[in-house]
């Protein structure tokens, strides 16, 4: 036998979960130097919360586009973390990094209780458990001590990273977001190029095939639940940090419908999609805030002509064009 016959042939198709493609290293990295000196270009808060949904979107996009599980309850752990972490802030004196880690175990936890038992049904049933489930946690939050009611947990302290960095400006906390909101989508990106992301992958296209080549699939429709869960909840842990405050709006039926929104609009299934889906939402609530009630209609006009015109996403068509995964 010969070097050349095993050899692959130049031309060969990659393994899905080899090293990241050059044209995917190349938009982190553009994409990194943009977020680095986003904050002398728009105001801070602003940048830090696109950040914030983007990692929100990058995870519930883990349940559903590499999973093929809709759920209509993810506002149930980004706010639950986020009235967590604030607490934990507030009440227990913890720094911002330690604060973040707790809200984000508290996701993890609630993501693995309501994913226990929402992954025994399938379809439109495994929505409708999800979203009974988050209702029943935004009740929780409305009536518990600790969350504040109606005015939420309000003036949560910045406080110091690792208690020697202060991150009271948002220039410095900034900084913070943008590792934990970066680290956090490179995590995902793992995630979903590893063997386990493949196996998500076989499950989303012929479940009972996948289950005749002997995969535990509730084991790991729970997984992913779960990683969805705690990268939500570090999303809304985080966003906790950047606004000082925990409230309803958080966890909200319609924070789980704006992250649906983000994922569908950028691309469900893409890496980069639901990245560029919450930066125009979130855009779009910023700089049309002024018109009140009517941003929601633009919101659903923009969302009914994306459907129309990007069946698979805006990131969607593009990689269609491109031929290449995005």
């Amino acid at each position: 036998m010969s070097v050349s016959d095993i050899q692959p042939a130049p031309n060969a198709r990659r393994p899905a979960t080899a090293g990241m493609p050059k044209l995917h290293m190349a938009i982190f990295a553009v994409l990194f130097v943009l977020l680095a000196v986003l904050p002398l270009l728009v105001y801070p808060v602003f940048a830090m919360k696109v950040m914030c949904f983007a990692l929100f979107a990058a995870a519930f996009n883990l349940l559903l586009g590499f999973g093929g599980l809709l759920s209509f309850g993810h506002a149930a752990y980004f706010g639950g973390a986020s009235y967590v972490a604030a607490h934990a802030s507030k009440v227990w004196g913890l720094t911002p990094e330690l604060s973040i880690l707790v809200g984000t175990l508290a996701a993890a936890l609630l993501g693995l209780a309501i994913g226990s038992l929402a992954i025994r049904r399938q379809g439109i049933y495994f929505a409708m458990v999800t979203l009974a489930f988050a209702q029943m946690f935004y009740f929780f939050a409305l009536q518990a001590d600790f969350t504040g009611g109606e005015d939420g947990i309000q003036s949560v302290p910045r406080g110091s990273l690792f208690g020697i960095f202060p991150v009271d400006s948002n220039e410095a906390l900034y900084y913070l977001v943008l590792a934990v909101t970066f680290g956090g989508i490179l995590f995902l990106y793992r995630i979903v190029h590893s063997p386990f992301g493949q196996v998500l992958k076989a499950i989303r296209e012929n479940e009972p095939r996948a289950i005749s080549l002997g995969y535990r699939v509730n084991r790991y429709k729970l997984m992913v639940f779960v990683l969805s869960a705690a990268f939500a909840g570090l999303a809304g842990a985080t966003k906790s940090q950047v606004f000082q405050l925990a409230s309803l709006t958080d966890v909200h039926w319609s924070m789980s419908g704006e992250v649906v929104l983000m994922t569908l609009l950028g691309g469900v299934g893409t890496v980069f999609g639901p990245i560029l889906g919450a930066t125009i939402v979130v855009t779009m609530q910023n700089y049309l805030a002024s018109m009140g009630a009517w941003v929601t209609v633009i919101q659903g006009v923009i969302f009914v002509l994306g459907v129309l015109l990007f069946r698979e996403g805006i990131v969607g068509v593009i990689s269609k064009w491109l031929k290449r995964p995005l």
